[in-house]
Parts: structure tokens; C-alpha cells; sequence
């Protein structure tokens, strides 16, 4: 088939939220857990370790220490806790052009153009490693850069289009 296909529209809201969750793999990533997990109780610890040595130093008594020191290093965990909920807050989606310019996809026998505003990528067909249709929308994942997302609405109303196009882009996935 020496044919091309394309397609073009613009993402919605709901279309970067799915965009969003295909792309993450899991609700917490390995920076999440590095910095809740390990870091969070050393924290902790070395700020109840200084204020015992200077309670110590400063000649208090031994439950004065303790009191002090373990006050100190429950503020310490939850300071870290708020200022590790901010690092770690994600951002609204669509913070780059996404949502207001035009998206074309033009799908060749050789590559997939995906356009929007002036920026063009080509990626080859090996480049592409899955192509998955399910629930209005095609998503196909390349090596080496984001997932693409085409919603069935950009079709319009010609399904046979919108399936034309789909079968074309998975069989030249599958290959």
C-alpha cells in the first residue's frame, strides 16, 4: 500500500488527562519512594542527634534532651513532608502547545509525521514499538519520544476513516 494517511485536530482536556495516565506507569516512582522512604527518616534522625547535642551542651537534663530532641525531629519530618509533597506535586496537563495548537499526523509508508505549529517530527516505523486502539483513541508509542495520542473525534463522523487509518498505522507497527 503506497498510500498516505492524515489526520489533524486539536487535544481536549480529557484527551491530555489520558495522554497523562497511558504515559505514567505507576503512582509512585522511584523518586518518590527515594525521597519518602530513605531520606525522610534520616532527616529526622539528624535533627533529633543535633538538638540532643546541644540540649547536652547546654547542660539541660536527660528528659529535657529527649523531649526536646524528639519535638524537633517530629517538625523536621513534617516540614520535609510538606516540602516533599510540593517537589513531588504533578503538573496540570497540557503546560506545552498540546491544548492550543492543531496536531496533523500524516502516516506514510515510510514514517510518521507528527506537525504541530512549527515544529515537525518524522519518526521511522521501526521507531515505533506499540500502537494501541482502545476506548476512542489511538495511541502509538515511540522509542525515543512522547506518546502520541489521536482521538477518534478528530475523524469526525467518517468512522470509516478513522478505522482506515488505525488499521494502517497497527499493521505498520506489526511489521
Amino acid at each position: 500500500m503506497s498510500e498516505s494517511l492524515s489526520v489533524s485536530g486539536r487535544l481536549k482536556s480529557r484527551d491530555l488527562k489520558r495522554l497523562i495516565r497511558m504515559s505514567r506507569t505507576g503512582t509512585v516512582g522511584p523518586t518518590a519512594l527515594y525521597y519518602a522512604g530513605l531520606t525522610a527518616p534520616i532527616i529526622s534522625a539528624s535533627v533529633a542527634l543535633l538538638a540532643k547535642d546541644v540540649a547536652r551542651s547546654l547542660d539541660w537534663d536527660a528528659l529535657s534532651q529527649l523531649m526536646v530532641s524528639a519535638n524537633l525531629a517530629a517538625f523536621a519530618g513534617i516540614a520535609w513532608y510538606v516540602i516533599f509533597m510540593r517537589w513531588s506535586s504533578r503538573h496540570r496537563p497540557g503546560r506545552g502547545t498540546e491544548s492550543h495548537l492543531d496536531t496533523a499526523v500524516l502516516a506514510t509508508p515510510d514514517v510518521l509525521v507528527v506537525c504541530r505549529g512549527a515544529v515537525e517530527t518524522r519518526i521511522a516505523w521501526n521507531g515505533v514499538h506499540k500502537a494501541s486502539s482502545s476506548n476512542g483513541h489511538l495511541a502509538v508509542f515511540a522509542d525515543g519520544a512522547d506518546m502520541l495520542i489521536i482521538p477518534d473525534d478528530w475523524f469526525g463522523r467518517d468512522s470509516a476513516r478513522c478505522t482506515a487509518f488505525k488499521d494502517y498505522v497497527t499493521a505498520k507497527v506489526c511489521r
